[in-house]
């Protein structure tokens, strides 16, 4: 755990790459010492099309799933660092958001195969 989702607008693609974002957005997790490197799964979703409000601006969001049991301090925490590394990547006219969402620990289910 995490499972770190990050969606882009395409335009972001001509900024930095998909590879470059997964290793910004895993680096984040890591500096929250909320998980162990091999813990940390990532992936990306460009979308083609998008829009905020009446904007043309790109966006970058970060979703990062965990299982419940966090404190309401430790998901905040997660959320600052997964920004912060965002932020530090010096990209322009993009909205940078992160959400974290629980995952209810007694429904998850995993099994590798």
């Amino acid at each position: 755990m995490p499972h770190c989702i990050i969606e882009y607008s395409a335009d972001v693609e001509s900024q930095t790459s998909a590879k470059t974002l997964i290793g910004q957005v895993q680096a984040g997790a890591l500096a929250s010492n909320l998980f162990e490197p091999e813990h940390i799964k990532l992936r990306t979703c460009c979308f083609d099309h998008s829009r905020i409000g009446t904007s043309a601006k790109g966006f970058i969001h970060v979703t990062a799933r965990v299982l419940s049991g966090r404190t309401l301090e430790q998901r905040q925490h997660l959320s600052n660092c997964l920004l912060k590394t965002l932020q530090n990547m010096s990209l322009q006219e993009l909205s940078l958001t992160v959400e974290i969402i629980e995952m209810e620990r007694e429904s998850y289910n995993k099994c590798i195969v």
